[in-house]
């Protein structure tokens, strides 16, 4: 079970300076009043209260004279009290909090009496348990090599709306417009939507975790493979052996254990042999190490090429299927009439099984368009993990061009020392004894890693273990379940969008969370949210999209708070220089606001108190449907805000929506 808010409490910086703004719980929940009173702020709070890495309230009066902050959250039989200090100067965020368990109904204690003591990364763990989130499921983020443990702070992103959120259309969850977000919000929806199963969950982290721990055993074995290609230092220090005369020329690439065999054998020996004529230009070793790379780096550069092809080959791919499937299923849907089975020619009525020759032409069409696309889907699934599979073999490829880039590199690097060393030494004994000496100090220091390399070989055990857990996931239908949430989800979304009386409700509505918007299917073409034109259309499908979401998530026990809050839905009724202190929407546009309320209404009715929502408002309208919901009105007709006036030293013109 999750919850709800009991109340928002801020503290003045003075001694004794308490103000606590009430709301009820599983129903509709107003606060209106001015522009500059503190309105906006509320969000903003609980926001920050609720572990934020940051401080997201506004400067201003709120700022200026509130010296801490508290959420009052409820469920239950249970009682959660969330407090946090603002900034001290010259911080950005404060990192601890004070959270209390208390008796249902238990009013704010003083703020002497709290104790900041518990870190933010703690008091994010004590939010997520108590909104009912399991923490022990990770879920695999999307565009990211890692996995995310849902949070209170994930959670939030179906809770808020901004006042520049509420009716944008180009964002439809909260924070979305920041960095990383979306692809957070994409990662964790499943998990609050109720798709994901813990234990296929963590069997899924199990598998990607021993993939990586396979890949990177196979790179150390590669490294340390004693017939893999010896090391970039090593072969410049032979050559510079061979260039001594302390080692005959050879013809052959030596391995890795050969090299090192060589270089004993020309630290050790006692005779020396006649060194080699200096190499003229086509010989110069240094040149020939330069030609080597360069030939290192084409391939390399080709085999980044194949890989770009490959990943584009893929992605068309998928959105082809992905096309391909959604025709199909609008085809299969229209596809209710069918021919008889004994004639092949007469379409048969869905109902009542009576022929229909006039329907022939439509349905034969309608088969053909069917069978058409599933060769399509077939052929297209075949032909995507033979990409896959060729793509992992170039990046395999690319990895170890890579790793003899850079032992090129250090051979590079070891004959050009070895060369201004040699410049220095006119005497060949002197030179060889600097071979010598240089060739002493690498098997000293790195040679015994690579003829003795203590990795342990566990591929067999690994492969066993990637298989075994592949058969436990391959039926796994978290994709499926997926589906069929989000297609029930958007079938209510078009409900209230239709009660709204929004544009292009009368078409099929779809919930994209890949795009994270709304997509009506019309027979012109996908529209998105952000094609739909009129700011109303754009709050309406926010409003029926976020009811919709908190639908499931109480009908399904979905682990996000029981809570939506909504900064000025009215904001596209009145003028852009509106301030709050004159008319009201009226006429048409009144009545369409107050569609917006009965919607919330309806849901919280339906939902029998299992849901809560809270909207700041300009607006101060005289319908049943808002003024029975107003919960505290701050005007400058009744002197009252969220910082009470007796707060306020001097006179500022910075101050709060």
């Amino acid at each position: 079970m999750t919850f709800q808010i009991q109340a928002v409490t801020v503290y003045g910086k003075q001694p004794g300076q308490v103000r606590t703004v009430p709301f009820r719980v599983g129903t509709l929940n107003i606060v209106t009043g001015d522009s500059r009173r503190g309105k906006s702020a509320l969000l903003t709070i609980i926001d920050y209260c609720l572990a934020s890495s940051d401080y997201p309230v506004k400067a201003g009066k709120v700022r200026k004279y509130v010296g801490a902050y508290a959420v009052t959250l409820t469920k239950p039989g249970q009682q959660l009290f969330v407090a946090r200090r603002a900034p001290e100067p010259g911080n950005a965020v404060s990192t601890v909090l004070c959270i209390l368990s208390q008796a249902p109904e238990t009013p704010p204690p003083p703020l002497e009496e709290l104790t900041f003591a518990t870190p933010l990364d703690a008091a994010k763990d004590i939010l997520s348990d108590f909104c009912g989130i399991d923490r022990t499921v990770k879920v695999p983020a999307v565009a990211r090599a890692q996995t995310i443990a849902p949070s209170i702070r994930h959670a939030l992103y179906f809770c808020f709306q901004a006042q520049n959120e509420v009716a944008n259309p180009d964002l439809l969850f909260h924070s979305q417009g920041e960095e990383w977000r979306p692809n957070t919000i994409r990662g964790v929806i499943p998990y609050f939507l109720g798709a994901v199963d813990p234990e296929q969950a963590a069997l899924r982290n199990r598998l990607r975790l021993l993939r990586r721990d396979l890949s990177d055993l196979e790179a150390k074995l590669a490294q340390a493979r004693d017939l893999g290609p010896a090391s970039g230092q090593a072969r410049a220090l032979l050559t510079e052996a061979i260039e001594a005369g302390l080692l005959p020329h050879r013809d052959s690439e030596p391995t890795a254990e050969e090299v090192l065999s060589l270089l004993r054998f020309a630290l050790k020996g006692s005779i020396r042999l006649e060194p080699e004529p200096r190499p003229d230009n086509d010989r110069d070793p240094l040149a020939a190490a330069i030609g080597r790379r360069a030939q290192l780096r084409r391939a390399a550069g080709q085999s980044r090429a194949r890989i770009a092809d490959l990943k584009r080959a893929i992605e068309e791919n998928d959105d082809f299927a992905g096309e391909a499937r959604e025709q199909r299923r609008r085809l299969a849907s229209l596809g209710l009439m069918r021919l008889s089975p004994d004639t092949s020619q007469a379409a048969q009525c869905p109902v009542c099984e009576s022929p229909i020759t006039s329907a022939n032409t439509t349905v034969t069409t309608i088969m053909h368009d069917l069978e058409r696309l599933d060769g399509d889907l077939q052929v297209i699934g075949s032909d995507t993990p033979a990409l896959q599979g060729q793509m992992a073999l170039e990046e395999e490829q690319l990895q170890q061009l890579r790793a003899a880039l850079s032992r090129s590199q250090d051979e590079i690097d070891e004959i050009s020392a070895g060369l201004r060393a040699l410049q220095q030494e006119p005497d060949q004994g002197q030179r060889a004894a600097h071979v010598r000496g240089r060739i002493s100090l690498y098997l000293d220091t790195t040679a015994q890693h690579v003829s003795a390399p203590q990795v342990e070989d566990r591929r067999d055990d690994l492969q066993r273990q990637i298989a075994e857990l592949e058969e436990l996931l391959s039926d796994d239908t978290q994709g499926d379940r997926l589906t069929s949430y989000l297609s029930l989800i958007s079938q209510n979304i078009r409900t209230k969008a239709a009660a709204l009386e929004l544009d292009h409700s009368d078409a099929p509505i779809r919930l994209d969370v890949n795009r994270l918007t709304v997509v009506a299917d019309t027979a012109d073409g996908p529209v998105r949210l952000a094609d739909m034109g009129s700011a109303e259309n754009h709050l309406g499908y926010h409003v029926a999209t976020l009811l919709s979401l908190h639908e499931w998530f109480s009908e399904h026990r979905g682990p996000v708070p029981r809570t939506l809050i909504l900064d000025q839905p009215s904001q596209v009724y009145f003028p852009p220089d509106y301030t709050g202190e004159a008319t009201t929407p009226q006429g048409n546009d009144l009545s369409r606001l107050l569609n917006i309320y009965r919607a919330i209404i309806e849901t919280v009715q339906a939902l029998n108190g299992a849901l809560q929502v809270i909207v700041v408002e300009h607006a101060d309208l005289a319908d049943p449907h808002f003024r029975d919901h107003v919960v505290d009105r701050w005007r400058h007709s009744n002197n009252q805000a969220l910082v009470p006036p007796a707060w306020i030293t001097e006179t500022t013109d910075d101050e709060d929506e």
